[in-house]
């Protein structure tokens, strides 16, 4: 490094000589500082190099773009012609060396950046062009300075390019200086791993050279040779970067971020940008993986007793009941059909969990059991199978052993069906309230590779479905029961208000889902599947007339069908609702910008339909091109401010819709909103 240093000096020193006519006097009196041009004619269209050379005192150095710690680097501050572009700042390798806080990168002797300079096609012969630049850096010793310096630069535009050979030694020696770009099939991987980073890059090509260390380009990332290690690995090279912990003024690099930097060794190589993913899945040793799978198939045992499974629970019980006096082998198959109907489905949901974490790579810790209730369509669907089993067990309509295969008689092949159901429908439903027991072993489990992963979850499906698999295998146990009778209708029934509670929570996942100025859509929805249902079990019945029937067929399917257009979740809001406040009417009406106020409330059947009529695409696109700041006054709960500002506007009740801009009188629209409302108010601002 010592003899790359004299080396900047001596280039620096011919440099100054040979490009002197083109040197600026350096604002700082410490740092002298040269703007050079590689082309002293530029050209239409023309890609060409610029040198800034800082000549340090000696003693002194600057820093490289990671300093390795908080020092400021150089930066530049360009002022350049309409059309001309400047690319990112090419430093030389810079030197490994002690600091206060660990190993820094620095600069020093006369180091020399690039900067590649693009010209527009619209410029013309016998123009010129200047390139202005603000470059600030900062310099050490025993202490720091900061430095500036304005840099400035006339070039003649030709018809083509023309090199300056004065100075074309001087770019050879920069670029020489310069960490080497990888051959050909290089390839690079990095993934957190503790307090370190760890990347591995495997050459493209037999490589016999040593590697010592690594510069990160990010900053508050150690260096190999500060606390990490850098070792071969077959033909590959394993690098652990220690990730700096404490920092005041920048969040340290994690998973999500990249990282590139410069391999030191016989020739510096610059390793493009890496993406930092999930650590490769480790294979557990047999005494803690044996841990996990107690752990999962325990938590799979207890998820039975959940609020979540147990109107499951109800209709496995009622089977239960029924088979009292059957066939045990009878009673065995189905329970193992229902098993099977839990590991098929466990199956499936890890399988889509094991392959979203493969494809989501560095966002896969955003990935989690359980979270196919973050997806609104199946927190719908979910809560209208709800709805509806509720209302059959209700007694509203009789839809069939062969149609629900659930809670009937489980001797023919339906009641296989059912069992197999109501394993796909207990693990479903399960999943969710998996959290609180599994919370550790669901953690260690998603983490692991293919093998262990699937056996994991294969061990929580069968605690799920052991008291039922039990329960076939030994039913003598079932004598415990009662026996059937009248009872069994109400207890049906009863089994309903489960089912209709497991319903009401899933609205209220899907309220969170959709936002509540959009539930009335699913409440709505759900009453005219209900009614749907009535009509089903009032008129769809063999002893009516096949007329009825009919009718009542296309008046359950148009109910049905207008049941879930209502439930549907609604498209994203494409208007930005800030919450209402005086100040913040007034501090935008200050600022020129016109206010549209939503005065409004959940308990306001007037103001929900208004929000379901009035906000078309061409009312949206009329107030974003007007430049109008939507605000909602939401008055659920008292609110006295509201109040007052209703008053002030001469109104008492609502909905209110108001139209403000600067210096106008407020614009009130109608009561019953329309788009056109909307549109006409608006094309006067």
């Amino acid at each position: 490094m010592i003899r790359v240093s004299i080396l900047l000096g001596v280039s620096f020193l011919w440099m100054a000589v040979a490009c002197g006519q083109f040197a600026m006097p350096a604002a700082a009196p410490v740092t002298e500082a040269v703007w050079v041009s590689e082309v002293k004619t530029a050209a239409p269209g023309g890609e060409f190099r610029m040198a800034l050379m800082l000549k340090h005192p000696a003693g002194w150095h600057s820093y490289y773009q990671n300093s390795g710690g908080i020092e400021q680097s150089l930066a530049i501050q360009w002022a350049l012609p309409q059309g001309v572009s400047a690319g990112p700042i090419q430093s030389p390798v810079p030197e490994v060396k002690d600091g206060f806080s660990g190993k820094s990168f620095v600069h020093s002797g006369s180091p020399v950046f690039l900067i590649d300079i693009t010209l527009p096609s619209t410029l013309r012969p016998g123009q010129t062009v200047t390139l202005g630049a603000e470059a600030t850096w900062q310099i050490c010793a025993e202490s720091c300075l900061n430095e500036h310096s304005s840099l400035s630069l006339v070039l003649p535009v030709g018809p083509v390019l023309v090199k300056d050979p004065a100075v074309e030694e001087c770019f050879s020696t920069a670029r020489a200086h310069q960490a080497a770009s990888p051959a050909a099939g290089w390839s690079s991987t990095a993934y957190s791993s503790g307090a370190n980073i760890v990347l591995r890059i495997e050459p493209g090509e037999e490589f016999s050279g040593t590697f010592t260390d690594f510069i990160p380009d990010q900053p508050f990332v150690r260096a190999a040779s500060d606390g990490g290690s850098i070792r071969r690995d077959g033909k590959a090279w394993h690098l652990e970067l220690p990730r700096a912990t404490r920092d005041a003024f920048k969040t340290p690099i994690t998973q999500g971020d990249s990282l590139s930097g410069i391999l030191i060794g016989p020739r510096a190589i610059a390793i493009p940008m890496t993406a930092i993913t999930r650590p490769p899945a480790v294979p557990l040793p047999w005494a803690s993986y044996f841990t996990v799978l107690c752990g999962m198939a325990l938590g799979g045992l207890l998820l039975n007793l959940m609020p979540c499974v147990f109107p499951v629970i109800g209709l496995k019980i009622l089977g239960f009941v029924q088979q009292s006096g059957e066939d045990r082998k009878k009673i065995a198959v189905h329970g193992l059909t229902f098993s099977l109907g839990v590991w098929v489905s466990f199956g499936v949901l890890s399988g889509i969990l094991f392959v979203a974490r493969a494809a989501a790579g560095a966002d896969s810790g955003s990935l989690g059991w359980g979270y196919q209730l973050q997806n609104p369509w199946v927190v719908m669907v979910l809560m209208l199978l709800m709805f509806v089993l509720a209302l059959n067990l209700f007694g509203v309509f009789e839809m069939g052993i062969a149609a629900t295969s659930l809670g009937g008689s489980l001797q023919s092949k339906q009641g296989f069906a059912g069992s197999f159901f109501s394993g796909v429908l207990a693990t479903v439903v399960a999943t969710p309230c998996s959290a609180p027991f599994l919370g550790v072993a669901l953690g260690a489990a998603i983490a692991l590779p293919g093998a262990q992963f699937f056996l994991a979850f294969a061990a929580m499906a069968t605690g799920l479905a052991l008291p039922y698999l039990a329960l076939s295998i030994f039913p003598q146990v079932l004598g415990l029961l009662p026996r059937p009778g009248p009872w069994m209708e109400s207890f049906k029934q009863a089994m309903s208000f489960l089912l209709f509670a497991t319903a009401g929570y899933l609205l209220w996942v899907y309220a969170g889902l959709i936002d509540l100025d959009h539930l009335p859509g699913p409440i709505f929805g759900l009453s005219a599947i209900a009614v749907a249902a009535w009509i089903y079990g009032r008129w769809n019945l063999p002893h009516r007339t096949r007329r009825t029937r009919g009718i009542a067929f296309l008046l359950v399917l148009g109910f049905s069908a207008g049941g879930v257009f209502l439930a549907k979740p609604p498209p994203p809001s494409a208007i930005t609702w800030e919450p209402w406040s005086e100040s913040r009417v007034e501090a935008l009406l200050e600022d020129g910008k016109p206010v549209y106020i939503d005065f409004t409330a959940q308990w306001c059947a007037t103001c929900q339909a208004n929000k379901l009529r009035a906000y078309t695409p061409q009312v949206v696109a009329l107030m974003q091109a007007k430049g109008v700041v939507a605000l909602r006054a939401d008055k659920t709960k008292p609110n006295p401010g509201i109040e007052a500002a209703l008053q002030h506007l001469g109104r008492t009740a609502i909905p209110v819709n108001v139209l403000l801009a600067p210096d106008r009188e407020p614009v009130i629209l109608p009561a019953l909103l329309s788009p056109g409302d909307l549109l006409e108010a608006l094309e006067k601002l």
